[in-house]
């Protein structure tokens, strides 16, 4: 007993100490470099949706002066607090590229999948804990690189979230930015997909096969692979368009533009087109990265809030690896109007068809595990209920954009974007917001205040509604997108325009309605109620660790004995069975 204690005393006499920058900074720990993923992935999404608020004053309200902070712009941008249309295309372009690359995709991988995965899987750390801390890095320096854009002359990128050529190869210097930012924040991910998959493959604990592995890890897993194979063709596609613009090649440069009047002077020979089909090849993968997460992220709160396993998890997960084969053969369908005939638009049309197929599997199966559930409305179950309709009707209103011939009048209309934005929007967020009050405990110790979450949840809901229904009917209407001042000089557009203001007024209302999550998330870290290692009595492996969890995470390497959804087992005294518990306990 004596030498044993020696031991520890000994053990800990030689353990170092890390310092602050070490320990929080620069950490190589994966639930630090998810909380760093999570807090950084929050705060753009805050100023991405802060741009979106300036945009639609200028759709509200055209051609007046913005109130209070209109004169902070300067003459360049809005001359007398006016918005001039190149400021608005600065604000669209970085609000996609932000609420996209740098917001949810960031918190929804790089946050939740480097704090949750290694823990539900048993593993001490991720497998390469420095390529860890380097793919967090790099993407805060492509964030960082992408909001110093704003300050350089000609503002920052123009030419909307998808960068098209040749605008893109003739926009001012902002653009440059963009491009290197995006080639860091695809560096980041390339780091981080490789890291997950081989964790995810090497490092589960003893008796965890993969068909024990929860359905969030499995969502990680696929969205993995999409990263890995996706990104490179448009970290190609960057850097040729970065040598377009600095060094005088011209691979999306067609020869004979004319730019103001003059005929562009470059050698030419390049195709616009090539820049299309190179960036959808990852952006509509990309769409699958943002989901499969989520659909992780409700799976868990499903079961363990109906007590009732998943129905349906092998099909579920079966779905979701077709789901990530076929989102790699159906790019084209953004590309309709390109003109690239009968044959291939049939091909990408029936291809589309296709991948609807697994989505609904995975969402059905949802919805049938609320069946005789004795289900708890607790926050994270509100947020995860509202995801499974709001998605719904996301996917539902992508199929006639996926036809052709229904496409071709809908394309670049504000149908276009109310359908992607329930998808993200109230589908994705959501989601997100529920995995935030769901995984607090396990991050913190402290559970969230009920009464806050619930006043998050019930405003956010509605008032993201009252903003995207409106834009099914204003691109029916044949309202086009991109527009500064949200169609008022089209004579077409005027029995719509009065859902601009409608919209707008929602919007901000939306903004005011996040207060109460940010209240609630920083008074919690501190004052939130404390809680046990399994507050919600849940069966996965994350919740045998010590909340906050150590430094390595486990006591002893845990073992898992069952699935990962063993709730109200018949003959058992409590109505969940965790994957970590022997049988013999």
């Amino acid at each position: 007993m004596a030498e044993t204690a020696h031991g520890g005393h000994d053990h800990d006499a030689h353990h170092e100490e890390l310092g602050f920058w070490r320990k929080y900074v620069f950490s190589v720990d994966h639930k630090v470099i998810g909380i760093q993923y999570s807090v950084t992935g929050l705060v753009f999404l805050f100023f991405g949706f802060s741009l979106m608020m300036l945009m639609r004053w200028s759709m509200a309200f055209p051609g007046e002066a913005l109130p209070v902070i209109g004169g902070l712009f300067g003459d360049a941008r809005a001359p007398g607090g006016i918005m001039l249309p190149d400021f608005y295309n600065e604000l669209g372009a970085m609000h996609g590229t932000i609420m996209v690359f740098l917001g949810v995709v960031p918190l929804a991988v790089g946050g939740f999948g480097n704090f949750v995965l290694p823990l539900q899987i048993g593993a001490p750390d991720m497998a390469f804990p420095k390529i860890n801390m380097a793919s967090y890095w790099c993407y805060l320096s492509g964030g960082v690189t992408m909001l110093v854009s704003f300050f350089l002359p000609g503002g920052a990128a123009q030419s909307g979230w998808t960068s098209y050529s040749p605008l893109a190869d003739i926009a001012p210097m902002g653009q440059t930015a963009w491009l290197i930012g995006m080639v860091l924040l695809i560096t980041s991910s390339l780091l981080g997909s490789v890291n997950f998959i081989v964790t995810t493959i090497q490092l589960r604990a003893p008796g965890l096969t993969f068909f024990r592995l929860p359905f969030f890890v499995w969502g990680q897993f696929v969205t993995s692979f999409l990263l890995l194979l996706a990104f490179p063709p448009l970290e190609a596609a960057g850097i040729l368009q970065l040598m377009d613009r600095v060094a005088g090649t011209s691979f999306f440069l067609p020869s004979g533009l004319v730019v103001s009047g003059e005929v562009l002077q470059v050698s030419g020979g390049g195709s616009p087109l090539l820049w299309q089909h190179l960036f959808w090849f990852l952006a509509h993968p990309e769409v699958y990265v943002l989901i499969l997460p989520a659909f992780g992220i409700v799976a868990e709160i499903v079961a363990n809030n109906t007590r009732k396993p998943l129905w349906g998890y092998r099909s579920m997960v079966y779905s979701v690896i077709f789901l990530g084969f076929m989102s790699f053969i159906v790019w084209a369908h953004h590309m309709f109007l390109t003109g690239m005939g009968q044959t291939m638009a049939t091909f990408f049309q029936t291809t589309t068809m296709i991948i609807s197929i697994p989505s609904v599997i995975v969402l059905t199966a949802l919805f049938i595990s609320l069946w005789g559930g004795s289900i708890r409305f607790n926050t994270p179950m509100l947020f995860a209920l509202a995801f499974l309709p709001m998605f719904g009707i996301g996917g539902l209103t992508g199929l006639p954009l996926g036809l052709s011939a229904s496409d071709i009048p809908l394309h670049d209309t504000y149908y276009v974007i109310g359908h992607f934005h329930y998808v993200v929007a109230p589908g994705t967020v959501f989601a997100l917001f529920a995995g935030v009050y769901y995984w607090f405990p396990k991050a913190t110790g402290r559970k969230m205040n009920e009464f806050l979450g619930k006043l998050h949840f019930w405003p956010s809901l509605i008032f993201m509604n009252c903003i995207f229904m409106p834009m099914f009917l204003q691109g029916l209407t044949g309202v086009s997108r991109r527009l500064a001042d949200g169609g008022a000089t089209y004579e077409f557009a005027e029995p719509v325009l009065f859902l601009n203001r409608m919209m707008s007024y929602a919007a901000w209302c939306l903004a005011l309605a996040q207060i109460p999550f940010i209240i609630n998330f920083f008074i919690s870290i501190r004052g939130g109620e404390k809680v046990s290692n399994n507050p919600w009595e849940a069966t996965t492996i994350e919740w045998a660790a010590p909340s906050p969890p150590p430094h390595g995470n486990f006591a002893a390497v845990p073992t898992a004995y069952r699935g990962p959804y063993e709730y109200s087992v018949p003959g058992e005294e409590r109505d969940f069975t965790p994957q970590f518990q022997s049988k013999e306990a």
